[in-house]
């Protein structure tokens, strides 16, 4: 582990932060998890940590509103990872007052992991969100925090189960529905290759204070191409129903949350492109599968073997 810097995830067991809990340790870092007391006792989670434990994290107690034991975890590591939920970005300006105060950190990562959020056209209530986090990125570069901001776009469990159809439990196979026009390009990344790529880039000198954007080409699809590759699995060609945007701009109107939420993020992906309808460039950027290629992620096509 000679030269491996000790990472720290806040929000590990969540929904990505235990893929990267797990990829840090695979990687051979000593890795350290601030866990809740109630965390701890949390029968829904206890599988979770039992496999921290197998994995050798150093589970260390602590929460981010007890600054006492948020710089206790901090002052042990070199490289804080934030993983924590859509409900506490805006209290991340917490971990970033501890890390200010420790002063030993050589790299923090802060909750993000899904739309650049400085190159989206999003509307609200999503803008709303997306806003909180770029107010911890200015906050981040203002206190002269080195840093890296994971651009992971879209999670393949979330998304390729039911196709992104509302409300569905399992994917079309009749019928599916398309926002826009379908021709707005999305990229979807299984969340374990999420975890590998985001600790790769802990220790690079070539994220420093750059956003890592996950976007391997082969899980960048048009909507209709990704509909076209559905129907090839199962041999079935499905109806295929387009909103407009005026129409998909009333839903999300008429929505309540949190259905509101999701339909105005489906809307910045399938319908403006925030995922791709910009160039990434090297003043500010690398993508993750050009920087890594001997990461072996997986594909749409091969998730999508899985549940055809």
């Amino acid at each position: 582990m000679a030269g491996k810097s000790r990472v720290l995830v806040i929000g590990g067991t969540g929904c990505i932060g235990k893929f990267i809990v797990e990829a840090s340790t695979k990687a051979g870092h000593p890795t350290f998890a601030l866990v809740r007391e109630p965390t701890l006792s949390d029968p829904a989670k206890a599988g979770i940590i039992e496999r921290f434990k197998s994995l050798g994290v150093n589970l260390v107690q602590g929460d981010i509103y007890d600054q006492e034991s948020l710089l206790n975890a901090i002052n042990q590591v070199d490289v804080v990872i934030s993983a924590v939920g859509t409900g506490q970005v805006e209290d991340q300006d917490r971990i970033v007052a501890a890390i200010k105060a420790a002063g030993n950190i050589k790299r923090f990562l802060p909750s993000e992991f899904g739309n650049d959020v400085d190159r989206v056209h999003a509307v609200e209530p999503a803008k709303t969100g997306f806003a909180m986090k770029a107010k911890i990125r200015r906050l981040v570069e203002a206190e002269g925090i080195p840093y890296t901001y994971v651009s992971s776009n879209s999670f393949a469990g979330y998304y390729l189960p039911t196709l992104s159809q509302p409300g569905a439990i399992a994917p079309p196979r009749d019928k599916v529905v398309i926002l826009g026009d379908g021709n707005a390009k999305v990229v979807i990344n299984r969340e374990d290759d999420i975890g590998s790529y985001t600790i790769k880039a802990v220790d690079d000198p070539r994220t420093l204070n750059k956003i890592l954007y996950i976007r391997p080409p082969a899980n960048t699809y048009l909507m209709n191409e990704l509909v076209s590759l559905w129907e090839r699995k199962i041999g079935k060609t499905l109806e295929r129903v387009y909103v407009p945007e005026e129409q998909v701009l009333k839903n999300i109107q008429e929505a309540v949350f949190p259905l509101d939420v999701t339909l105005s993020i489906h809307h910045s992906n399938f319908v403006k492109g925030d995922h791709t309808n910009f160039e990434i460039e090297l003043s500010f950027g690398g993508e993750a599968s050009e920087l890594y290629p001997d990461v072996k992620y997986t594909t749409v096509d091969q998730y999508l073997d899985k549940i055809a």
